[in-house]
């Protein structure tokens, strides 16, 4: 018996031939390097996918489709089709998703014939098919249930007043990546439903009198896009998501009156206020009360003043990095009270200033970049949420916990909440006993601050939290502070240092990931191996001078347990009777035990000799000794 047409699945690809159905229905059998120009003669009835992608079809026709008309979905990707039937889909009045992109649609289009009514399709591809202005009416011209198109990889200039006529329910248009210059004023204006419209990657430059009440996400990013007005309506615009990143845009966008916009991407523009463009009426102000990510970030911003964020009551996430700030200050604590994410790296800031009872909600603060050398003290104690702190590449000092402090310090002590904290790049020269006591650390990077000084009790008070430490580069020679009482730490990295000796573990270290490349370390103590094996996962230990026989203990690890060392290949060491370093693996015991019996044998040659000599030296003096006696008796 046939299988039910609902359970049929035949995929017809450029790679094979595939039937899946019940196991009661024969199978077709595979076969690699179709090239197939139609499709098989002898489909099985009741197939509801046909995927013809990556052949070689060029007239798309009902012998083409040996005379099915019962596809839901028809996949005709990447062929050579330069000819459609006119009226082919018109009795498919299943085909809800048909794929025709990267084809050659453009010689059909110079045609000026209409495909036809695509009576029941939801979904359809154009993209990629060298489509240019005027052509792609000829396929949307009738298609009444149609709600996603995708015309993007084309190279249409211009959105005419009835390019998607014929396409009244269309909710979801792609025009991505091609060169329009142009829309026409209601273009979009008889889409009641359309919700998403991607413009982005073409040549737009303004956008005026924005009146897409429906709409509900917009990307205009890749554009050059010197200016974004909507209409002065007090109707609601139901926009969330709104991209104009990547333009020329030197002013804040004009954005409609009553919304509910949730996210705001204006990056990579050329804005250098937040002032709105446009006439002094136009500058009323805009509620984003709604508005919960914004982002600023790679413009020439100069300051953001605090009345900026008045009407942001629900913001979560704020990125203005890589701009020219040179001062943030959050006074007014019923500002940003929603606030999670801060980014302010790499600008020019010179003072930061966060008043008392303000930003209850911020967790993750970026600073990195800034240069900063100047810090009230408690700045950070004034952050009951804050957990990731990024200070890297600023000019910080640490405050002591006995008040004997260098002028404008910063604390770090008592921050309850953080957990993450980066000052790697900050010219660091000494950290004091206590410097994070109360702080429940988790990940330290104190990287590239060369010749800092740690005192023995720098880390007290993170015994039972700190798991990741980072002291790369720091021109380390030895490192007095006592690691091994720090009971939850795994990770370490002590690479690029000049340390001629391990820190001192104990047996109950846990330890699971250890870096000690680029170092000065010739030997590894053997108490220290012993005490990291039992938790010891991953070692780095490329670049070192170590000995080969005087490591025995690390190269049996390495050798005979479960530590993975992912630069082994870099791992060498040097025997006196090689010219050149030996590769760790190398390295065996009969090696070192052969140079042990040598030197054993030259060691005793060498004192028979010396003996032999001796001997000989004493006799030879017994003998003279002896004449001269002889000689004082004679007559």
């Amino acid at each position: 018996p046939a299988a039910p047409p609902a359970l049929l699945l035949l995929l017809l690809h450029g790679g094979g031939v595939r039937a899946s159905s019940p196991p009661h229905h024969a199978s077709l059998p595979c076969r690699d390097d179709l090239s197939l120009r139609s499709a098989p003669i002898n489909l099985p009835r009741g197939v509801h996918m046909l995927d013809l992608s990556r052949n070689q079809v060029q007239n798309l026709t009902e012998e083409t489709l040996a005379y099915h008309t019962g596809f839901h979905h028809l996949n005709l990707h990447a062929n050579k089709i330069h000819f459609i039937q006119p009226g082919l889909f018109k009795d498919m009045t299943d085909l809800r998703v048909l794929d025709l992109s990267r084809n050659h649609l453009n010689v059909f289009a110079l045609s000026k014939t209409n495909i036809g009514p695509l009576t029941a399709v939801e979904s359809l591809d154009l993209s990629s098919n060298g489509l240019y202005t005027g052509m792609s009416e000829y396929f949307l011209a009738d298609s009444p249930a149609l709600e996603t198109v995708s015309l993007r990889g084309n190279s249409i200039t211009k959105i005419a007043q009835d390019t998607f006529s014929g396409s009244s329910s269309l909710t979801n248009i792609n025009l991505h990546n091609n060169v329009i210059l142009e829309i026409e004023d209601g273009a979009f204006d008889s889409l009641a439903h359309l919700t998403e419209l991607d413009l982005s990657k073409n040549s737009i430059a303004c956008i005026t009198d924005f009146n897409l009440c429906n709409l509900k996400v917009l990307n205009l990013s890749k554009n050059s896009l010197e200016l974004f007005q909507s209409t002065r309506s007090a109707e609601l615009y139901r926009l969330v998501s709104l991209d104009l990143s990547e333009n020329k845009m030197s002013h804040f966008p004009l954005l409609p009156l009553n919304n509910i916009l949730k996210y705001l991407d204006i990056s990579r523009n050329y804005l250098q206020s937040v002032e709105v463009t446009g006439s002094p009426e136009t500058k009323n102000r805009v509620f984003l009360n709604h508005l919960r990510y914004l982002d600023m970030s790679y413009n020439q911003l100069k300051s953001l003043p605090e009345s900026f964020f008045y009407c942001m009551g629900s913001l979560e996430v704020l990125n203005v990095s890589n701009n020219c700030i040179s001062s943030f200050s959050i006074t007014n604590k019923r500002l940003l009270q929603t606030v999670k994410i801060i980014n302010l790296s790499y600008n020019s800031l010179q003072t930061l200033t966060f008043g008392e009872n303000t930003l209850p909600s911020l967790e993750e603060l970026f600073l990195q970049g800034n240069d900063l050398a100047v810090l009230d003290r408690k700045i950070f104690q004034r952050l009951p949420s804050i957990n990731h702190l990024q200070l890297q590449q600023n000019n910080l000092q640490i405050c002591t916990s006995d008040h004997q402090d260098p002028p404008d310090c910063v604390s770090f002590t008592s921050i309850s909440n953080l957990h993450f904290l980066n000052l790697s790049e900050n010219s660091l020269w000494t950290l004091p006993a206590n410097a994070f006591a109360n702080t429940p650390l988790r990940l330290l990077d104190l990287s590239l601050n060369l010749g800092l000084d740690m005192d023995k009790c720098a880390l007290s008070g993170l015994e039972n939290s700190l798991v990741h430490l980072l002291l790369r580069e720091n021109n380390i020679s030895n490192l007095n502070t006592d690691l091994s009482s720090l009971r939850s730490l795994k990770h370490v990295d002590l690479s690029t240092n000049q340390l001629t000796s391990l820190p001192t573990w104990n047996k109950e270290s846990s330890i699971e990931s250890l870096n000690l490349q680029n170092n000065n370390l010739v030997t590894l103590d053997y108490s220290t191996i012993l005490a990291l094996e039992h938790s010891l996962k991953t070692l780095y230990m490329g670049s070192n001078p170590l000995s080969c026989c005087r490591n025995l203990g690390f190269l049996h690890m390495v050798q005979h347990s479960a530590v993975v060392v992912p630069d082994i290949e870099t791992v060498t060491c040097i025997h006196e009777e090689y010219s050149e370093p030996v590769n760790i693996e190398k390295v065996t015991q009969e090696m070192c035990h052969g140079l042990a019996v040598q030197n054993y044998i030259i060691v005793v040659v060498l004192t028979l000799l010396l003996g032999m000599v001796a001997l000989g030296l004493l006799l030879k003096c017994f003998q003279s000794r002896k004449r001269k006696h002889n000689r004082s008796f004679s007559a």
